[in-house]
């Protein structure tokens, strides 16, 4: 019997959202605020001002202003000391600067740490690498579960203590495989999903619902080399490079807003299966920097395509 909704919700790995790890009365507390809206003077003044006021120190400051577009876009670290000063304060307050100026806008601590449900195919070079930088640290990411159509990594999931939900797929089943996808998406409540090499076609209203919130990696070689074999193809054509897109998903297959890219150099002393393994690599690396920069509050979606303060 498939598990129920309070059933998921009690496997999904247990996560916080942590406004701080530290007493903000005695130790600064460190933020990081976003935000974009259309290019007029004095944005960074009342940016600045707010941060004066409020006792903050600038560890790090980041803006793009797009003079094509007419669009300005800001990343902030700051830190703050006092007890008075917790996230709740720092938003209501900033709200006022933000209308101002018709912002999009978001505030909170370095440490809060994103809820990220991974869905996977057959292939898991991607999926390891992504457990393996989450374990040791080095992704500010909690994996709250792993959705997979086989159950080829079932095993190493478990040995990272994250939940695992197999959900097979067919053509005659695809419906309900995405219904139950749904379920779990509603039920683990993610901040992220992320497709480490999903090889299924989603629907344009799950991708509609999750837009923004959904990356997956492809190998670069799309549109140039379709269907079966692709690393045969490009082995055939004698390319020079390999690579790996990381990109928002949208309902126009592998057409979203490019996060980064990967390339690899590759001559013609390299197999197909040689052009195969160094492309893993490339979409493992630019998967898990795409991750990270969603994470960190780096990547803004404008339009078809995406400015990344880094």
């Amino acid at each position: 019997m498939p598990d129920t909704g309070r059933d998921i919700r009690a496997r999904c790995k247990e996560t916080a959202h942590s406004d701080s790890r530290t007493d903000p009365a005695t130790a600064p507390v460190e933020h990081v605020l976003t935000l974009d809206c259309p290019e007029a003077p004095g944005i960074v003044l009342a940016v600045s001002r707010f941060l004066v006021e409020h006792g903050s120190d600038i560890i790090d400051n980041q803006q793009f202003g797009d003079r094509r577009d007419g669009h300005f876009f800001m990343r902030v670290r700051f830190a703050t000391v006092g007890s008075e000063n917790t996230p709740q304060t720092l938003r209501r307050d900033f709200a006022a600067v933000a209308a101002s100026f018709t912002m999009r806008w978001h505030l909170e601590p370095v440490s809060t740490r994103r809820r990220v449900l991974i869905m996977v195919s057959r292939y898991g070079h991607c999926l390891n690498d992504l457990l393996f930088r989450t374990r040791s640290g080095d992704l500010p990411i909690d994996v709250v579960a792993v959705v997979s159509n086989p159950r080829d990594h079932e095993t190493l999931v478990a040995w990272h203590d994250i939940p695992f939900f197999h959900v097979p797929v067919t053509a005659a089943t695809k419906s309900e495989a995405e219904a139950r996808l749904l379920e779990i998406v509603d039920s683990c409540d993610p901040d992220l999903v992320v497709l480490a090499r999903y090889m299924q076609v989603l629907s344009d209203d799950l991708c509609t619902r999750l837009a923004g919130r959904m990356i997956n990696i492809h190998h670069s070689f799309l549109p140039s080399f379709k269907g079966a074999k692709p690393y045969h193809q490009a082995h055939d054509r004698g390319v020079k490079l390999v690579g790996a897109t990381a990109h928002y998903v949208t309902a126009d297959l592998d057409e979203g807003p490019i996060i980064t890219q990967e390339v690899i150099d590759v001559d013609h002393s390299h197999t197909p299966d040689d052009l195969a393994a160094i492309g893993r690599d490339a979409e493992s690396a630019a998967l898990a920097r795409a991750v990270r920069w969603h994470c960190e509050g780096r990547v803004f979606v404008q339009g078809r395509r995406t400015v990344v303060l880094r």
